[in-house]
This record gives C-alpha cells, structure tokens and sequence, in this order.
C-alpha cells in the first residue's frame, strides 16, 4: 500500500521539499503556476515563521488542471488545491464530496487571488501575420492549445474564441462553427499548459501557442525574451483561477490551520506583489497600478455573465457528448 501511494505521488508529478519533521501542505496546482508558487511558498513560510510557528513544509504537484482534479479525487491527498477555473475545483464536491458546496465563498473575489489574459505566442517576426482570433483559422495556420477536456487554459481558449464571435454579432451557431475550426487547426490537443509550451517552444512545432499572460513571462524567461513575439487578441475571457482547502484531507490530517493560513496570505500585500511580478493580475487595485506597464489594458469577457454559472458551463461544453465533443469531432 505504501508503495502504491508514493507512485501515485510520483506519477502525479510531486516536486518534495526537504524537511521530514516539519509540518507539511500538498498544494496541487495547474502546469503554468510552477514559478508563481516556488516563490510565494518561500515568502509565506518566512511570514509563517515570524509569527511564531514551527517551520512548515510545502510540497507541490503540477500538471493538467483537471486531471490534478481527478488525482485528488481518486486519493492524492491535498491539503489545498489551486486550480485555473472553477469547475476543476467544483469538481471535488460533485464527485468527491471532499468540500462544502459554498467553498467559493470562503475567501475574497470568489476565492481567486488574481486574474490573467490568454494571448498569443508567436514565431519572431511574426511570419504568419496573427493578430486576433480569425487569423487562426487561415490556411496552414497551425495551433498549438491544450486539450479544453483537460485543461483549462484550453478551456479559456475555447471560451475566448466563442466570445469573439459574439461580441462582434454572431450567434451561437456561428460561435460554435469557429471554435470547431479553430481546434481543427491543432495537430495535436496535448492534456496542459506545461506540455503545450514545451511543444512549441522546445519541438518547435506550430506557429501560435494560446496560453495565459503568466506563461508567456515564464517562456521569456526560460527561452529568452527574443525568441517569440506577444500578441494580445482583442477578446479575452477573464481567467480567475481559484483555490480551496480540501475539507476532508485537513480535517483528517490537522492541517486547517496551515492550510486557511496559506491561502488567505495569497491576498497579502507580498503576495499580490508576488503575482505581479510573475505576470499574474492582482486583485488589489493600488498593486495593480504599480505594475501598469507590463499588464495591456484588454478586452475581458466575463465568463459567467457570458456564458452561465460554472456547472453549466462544463455540462454544455465540456462533459462527454457536449458541445467540444460536437464540433471537434464534426457532429456539429
């Protein structure tokens, strides 16, 4: 049984911290959030610390947001679970009944710390001439988008897409049509964000990634800053990716305490400070002025006043036979 549950751990893509006495937290995160938390973790076990607690270890698990979603579900035990968007986290309670139905409202703004963009990643020089959302559906145009049944940055894609359409008079059917083409132009879905990167940028292969504003920062800075251009489109879904304490594993554990404490401190001066500088919206209106000049004034959709609660959102499009399923494989 031992056995079994560190290679769930090591399958699940853990990266372990030193430190077996202390204390420790299992936050399972999306594939884009890997700097963000290397360097929140560090601030908020010193802040943890200064205020008189015994050191605590954090552990973090990275990978396709719904599928880190089902990995809790199916056992792996966190303690707090950041996801990208709501349904991932929804998730746990539908299926799992791991927490209370109300969770989004135990912490500010529906309990997501900060916001993003999607933009566009493309070749230097931008040879292809990509510039909003109808460019992707040119001839030899290939895309490169996760997997929106796996992932939610292809979900915000999807979502983006779709709301372009609206917002410029077309109807639901014309939205469907799009988006259909527009991941029809995707030679392959991979299950991330992490793995879409890694495809574009080191397999060179596609000429646009569509990911999040924080992950293009990240490319910068692993790649070099000259080795793609960004491209805001004119339409994009607000992305409001979320977090949770995870009742049952904490109650279990007798971790609450570290587990609340660690995610309310994501509303901290630090650390909205913190996200600012990995490319992440703050929240907080005054830290947000201060980094104005590296956050485009865009276009937000609201997701849910577009598009319905959550819930729905996922039956309509994204559960098996929804309307992805519809238009990718040409039902409709």
């Amino acid at each position: 049984m031992k056995r079994l549950f560190i290679a769930s751990l090591l399958a699940a893509g853990m990266l372990m911290s030193s430190g077996s006495q202390a204390a420790s937290l299992l936050n399972v995160s999306y594939d884009v959030m890997r700097d963000f938390y290397k360097d929140y973790n560090t601030a908020f076990q010193k802040h943890w610390q200064a205020l008189g607690n015994e050191p605590l270890t954090i552990e973090m698990s990275h990978g396709g947001s719904s599928k880190q979603a089902a990995a809790v579900i199916d056992g792996l035990p966190a303690d707090v679970i950041t996801m990208n968007m709501a349904t991932d986290i929804n998730a746990l309670y539908d299926r799992g009944q791991l927490i209370p139905q109300n969770w989004a409202t135990r912490l500010p703004d529906n309990s997501a710390p900060f916001t993003s963009a999607t933009v566009f990643v493309v070749r230097k020089g931008n040879p292809k001439n990509l510039k909003d959302w109808p460019d992707l559906l040119n001839r030899g145009v290939e895309v490169v988008v996760p997997n929106p049944k796996t992932s939610g940055n292809g979900r915000y894609t999807y979502l983006s897409a779709w709301g372009y359409v609206l917002k410029h008079g077309g109807d639901e059917h014309a939205a469907s049509d799009f988006v259909g083409k527009l991941f029809k132009q995707a030679p392959v879905l991979v299950t991330g964000g992490r793995a879409a990167t890694t495809t574009f940028m080191e397999k060179q292969s596609g000429d646009v990634l569509i990911t999040f504003e924080n992950e293009a920062e990240m490319i910068a800075r692993e790649f070099g800053r000259g080795s793609f251009e960004l491209v805001y489109p004119s339409v994009s879904a607000e992305a409001e990716p979320p977090v949770a304490v995870v009742d049952k594993v904490v109650d279990k554990k007798g971790t609450r305490k570290e587990a609340e404490a660690y995610l309310r401190y994501l509303w901290s001066d630090e650390a909205q400070r913190i996200a600012a500088n990995n490319y992440l919206r703050p929240r907080n209106p005054a830290i947000l002025a201060e980094f104005a000049d590296r956050f485009p004034k865009v276009e937000f959709l609201s997701v849910v006043k577009t598009f319905g609660e959550w819930p729905q959102i996922q039956k309509t499009h994204f559960s098996d036979g929804g309307v992805f399923d519809q238009v990718y494989s040409g039902q409709k």
